[in-house]
């Protein structure tokens, strides 16, 4: 590449991190790596807002889930030892752990097919919060171990979780008998001279040249830094630079390429189903070219690493600001070095799709809650005016119609799009979303009566969940609606969707009657948490 050709790429690259390279914002440490070598570092913003420290490529950040790929690695090293097996049942490690249907393996807590539900969603429900609480690793534990169910069947489905490897680090811990910072630190960062590196395990350390994690507030920023301590599925603290000889790895040898390439084995469902999440890394198509990576969010930081094997060719980029989205940079990145190779889309898809005309009736026909009954999601449709609206997991994006039966939503922080298929003859309509690489189907319900402030009163009351560690919710009627009051979230208005079956936007509740028709309990939903049993006291 001619110096004046790498000159117009990296001013290219420079624009698109133009909005965040300022004094007056966060930002992102960028390294641009091409057949062994950095051909392009730079750091873009404030590291440090309150003491005026600039962005550089040295700084050290939180990588988030970045971490699982180091995780994954230690579990490799040491079944590649025949130290552990990868289809060992894991209650070998967790005999506290309940017996489910099927046993779950180390493969199963790899590759996301265990069905466990995630910890950090269990510890915000079981009352700790986030910003303020530091639960340890027994009582991460304990909640997992209280678990009497899964979110779905062992080895039936992919469904990302963080309980998979904050179980993996504490196996690696129990088997080598030492930390998982100390393993990673002799087997991995050490000898591919990763000096900035580590596993964070007491969020009192001191940490030298780490950048602050920030989030959005409603004047300018504010800090958000995690002071949770689990390991596994999170908490290594690097640097593009260390990152860039992590990525080298795959290459010169030096770990062992036999390791190497284990890590590339993607997981498989027991219908044989292959998936594309392997040890740590999601492996997929980027217009037309092999690409591995993965993406990190923890408090205010964002990381993503994205590799073309075979063009030898990596993008690397963090960041301290929550609203920053490394992953779709790294996108744009590689864009603009691999443009001679990558497959461009056809121009009808490149197009920014035109709003396709439909009637008020049209837009009406379609209004109504949908449920996920996988996980017991719903997705409001409602009109607004002349705009047809979508409320899901507590947010709401206007739908734009692109043809009779499907819609983009502009507004949502990544590609999706909803369509209503015809329904057919005696079955209810469908909604069919899809973002992410995920394809989720939600059923309508039948409309529903609003319901008077007596009907509402009889799901008032407390309830508690020994999957829970005990924590009780109270139930409660305010202004004529009904409330739910809890400790590590604020007040909240529960809207009915169904008979028996309330949402809060970012979590549902299924009631349970008994045989007396009388309310025993609910079934708690949110994110990757799915039928938490509460019982009425």
């Amino acid at each position: 590449m001619s110096l004046l050709a790498a000159d117009e790429k990296s001013d290219r690259v420079d624009k698109i991190f133009a909005q965040w390279d300022t004094t007056a914002s966060p930002g992102c440490a960028l390294a641009v790596v091409k057949d062994g070598r950095i051909i392009y570092k730079r750091g873009y913003g404030m590291a440090k807002l309150e003491d005026g420290i600039v962005m550089t490529p040295d700084k050290i950040f939180d990588i988030g889930s970045v971490s699982k790929q180091f995780t994954a690695t230690c579990i490799a090293m040491l079944a590649r030892e025949r130290k552990i097996s990868l289809d060992d049942d894991i209650r070998k490690y967790f005999p506290s752990l309940p017996k489910y249907e099927r046993p779950i393996t180390v493969r199963h807590l790899i590759h996301h097919t265990s069905g466990l539900r995630d910890y950090n969603g269990l510890l915000v429900l079981a009352g700790f919060r986030s910003e303020s609480d530091c639960p340890n690793i027994d009582e991460a534990l304990e909640l997992v171990y209280r678990q009497k169910s899964l979110n779905y069947p062992t080895g039936e489905e992919y469904s990302y979780t963080n309980t998979g490897y904050f179980l993996l680090g504490q196996i690696v811990e129990k088997v080598s008998g030492k930390t998982l910072n100390q393993f990673a630190q002799e087997r991995i960062f050490k000898p591919l001279g990763m000096t900035h590196t580590l596993y964070q395990d007491d969020h009192r350390q001191i940490i030298r040249n780490r950048a602050t994690g920030y989030e959005q507030a409603e004047k300018g920023y504010r800090l958000n830094m995690s002071n949770w301590d689990e390991t596994g599925d999170g908490s290594v603290y690097t640097s593009v630079e260390d990152l860039y000889l992590w990525d080298q790895a795959f290459y010169n040898n030096k770990l062992g390429q036999d390791l190497m390439d284990m890590l590339h084995t993607v997981g498989v469902l027991n219908n044989g189903n292959k998936l594309d999440y392997a040890f740590g890394l999601v492996i997929r198509d980027h217009k037309g070219l092999r690409n591995i990576g993965h993406g990190g969010a923890w408090a205010g930081f964002r990381a993503a690493i994205s590799r073309f094997p075979e063009q030898k060719f990596s993008v690397i980029c963090l960041a301290n600001l929550d609203s920053i989205n490394p992953t779709e940079l790294c996108s744009k990145v590689a864009d603009i070095y691999l443009a001679d190779l990558i497959k461009e889309p056809a121009k009808a898809e490149k197009e920014k799709p035109q709003p396709f005309p439909l009637s008020q009736k049209e837009l009406e026909e379609k209004v109504g809650n949908y449920r996920d009954e996988r996980f017991g999601r719903w997705v409001a449709i409602s009109v607004d005016k002349d705009k047809l609206k979508a409320a899901l997991s507590g947010r709401e994006f206007v739908l734009t119609p692109i043809s009779q039966t499907i819609f983009t939503a502009l507004e949502a922080p990544f590609p999706a799009t909803l369509e209503f298929p015809p329904a057919e003859t005696g079955r209810q309509a469908t909604v069919i979303f899809k973002g992410r690489g995920d394809t989720t189907k939600f059923v309508k319900a039948a409309p529903l009566k609003p319901m008077t402030e007596a009907q509402l009163g009889g799901y008032a009351g407390t309830y508690a969940s020994d999957e829970l560690l005990g924590a009780k919710y109270r139930l409660g009627i305010e202004k004529g609606s009904l409330v739910v009051n809890f400790r590590s979230i604020p007040p909240t208005q529960l809207k009915a969707m169904a008979p028996d079956q309330f949402s809060a936007g970012f979590f549902n509740l299924d009631f349970v009657r008994d045989k007396g028709n009388k309310i025993s309990g609910f079934k708690l939903s949110m994110g990757r948490v799915a039928g938490l049993a509460f019982v009425k006291k």
